[in-house]
């Protein structure tokens, strides 16, 4: 009955027969397939999908958004899109933001040549499930030369009064030339009062020549269990600059990956995250070169509190043939207690000569020679933690683009401090 919700699911939103075929290629892949390795993260148990296809029912009181600036927006809860906005001059120059289905009917080749191209619906279980079974999403199209100012968001909210997935697929594609900054939200909305899964996927496609700022907030609940996968696919001389907060407060496996197909293109992955109470959070984080002259930078830097676990994983892996390649990682975390778990393990894979790669990796305590110059200036000791945090994870809040989201997660920060 399952697979015959799929297609029914397929049939109810009139999607073409390359998606409804995928989706039941891969329904058959699910069982055969491994999980993901996420090294030294033990999540084989937990639940990652109840193996349902359903849709959030209407949302009786919408949030007011009218006082949003006028700028590139889609707001989603649930499988609901709540709000929508694209300035007519935009429109007029054939970009493209909306929720998954209407994307297929206004651009369905672009995302029939895209959609799941970072990541294969075999590749593992996880992508498995997610093909056949996501249920909203959105697609972000830019077209060659097409550059734009302001910051693009898009916010998605899990509703936590509902049990329905929070099973998404966001597809970017940056045509050639073109120029963007996108700022991404996953963000529980309402009481929690149910355990709940998400499986998302983000795709970013990165044509030649384009370059593309991404930043990220996930502020999924405690009740959340959930797979987050973001794919970047860059084309010759494109880059991806990533800034990614992982604020989550539920158990979470993620997969953000950079694959530099074309000659010099380049990506920069920043990643910061802060895990409390007793979750677990493991972080893959992974540049492939296969271009020549392609450069890769992977940054992270975690904090931990109470009884948490938190797992870095940086990998770089230059393929045969990527003469000239850059790979450079570094992973740090800051454990704020004795009883936290923590690994930050450095992984470079090089099956070339003429490249330059690279890698550092520590795990610590607060420096006792910082919080003695702040208190010798006056301050006490959690206001002093409080700073040498902030600073700790400046690296990346200062790569977000909209000085309300940096202030939000700031915030958040303070907030898990505090809580101590």
């Amino acid at each position: 009955m399952t697979k015959e919700n799929i297609k029914l699911f397929s049939e109810m939103h009139a999607e073409p027969s390359w998606l409804a075929d995928l989706r039941q290629k891969a329904f058959d892949k699910i069982e055969s397939l491994e999980l993901p390795v996420i090294e030294r993260v033990k999540f084989h148990r937990w639940n990652l999908g109840d193996g349902t296809i359903t849709e959030s029912e209407p949302l009786a009181n919408v949030p007011d958004f009218t006082a949003l600036d006028n700028h590139l927006k889609l707001v989603q809860v649930g499988t609901q899109t709540v709000f929508e906005q694209t300035p007519v001059e935009l429109a007029e120059q054939g970009v493209v933001f909306t929720d998954f289905h209407s994307a297929l009917e206004e651009i369905p080749e672009l995302i029939e040549e895209f959609f799941m191209s970072s990541v294969k619906y075999d590749d593992d279980k996880l992508a498995a499930y997610h093909t056949a079974y996501f249920n909203s999403g959105a697609v972000l199209y830019i077209p060659d030369n097409v550059e734009i100012a302001e910051p693009i968001e898009g916010i998605f909210y899990q509703d936590s009064d509902s049990d329905v997935p929070f099973n998404k697929h966001i597809l970017i594609i940056a045509g050639k030339n073109s120029k963007i900054s996108y700022l991404e939200r996953l963000e529980s909305r309402g009481e929690v009062s149910a355990k709940a899964t998400a499986n998302i996927t983000v795709e970013v496609i990165a044509r030649s020549g384009a370059q593309v700022k991404f930043a990220a907030i996930d502020r999924l609940g405690e009740n959340v269990t959930a797979y987050i996968s973001r794919r970047g696919k860059l084309g010759n001389d494109a880059s991806i600059d990533w800034a990614i907060g992982v604020m989550n407060e539920g158990n979470v496996v993620a997969d953000f990956d950079s694959d530099l197909i074309g000659n010099g293109s380049h990506a920069d992955l920043k990643v910061v995250a802060l895990s409390s109470g007793r979750q677990v959070q493991g972080i893959d984080t992974r540049v492939t070169n296969y271009g020549c002259n392609s450069i890769g930078n992977i940054l992270q830097h975690g904090v931990i509190l109470e009884k948490a676990t938190l797992t870095f994983n940086g990998i770089g892996h230059i393929i045969k043939g990527a003469k000239g390649a850059d790979a450079q990682q570094e992973s740090r975390v800051l454990m704020l207690s004795d009883q936290a778990r923590s690994d930050a393990n450095p992984i470079l894979l090089i099956d070339e000569n003429d490249v330059t790669a690279g890698h550092a990796a520590s795990i610590g305590q607060v420096d006792p020679e910082d919080m003695y110059y702040l208190m010798s200036r006056g301050l006490d000791k959690a206001t002093a933690e409080r700073l040498v945090v902030r600073g700790f994870l400046g690296s990346v809040i200062v790569e977000i683009p909209v000085k309300e989201v940096r202030d939000e997660m700031i915030a958040t920060i303070e907030e898990k401090l505090s809580k101590r």
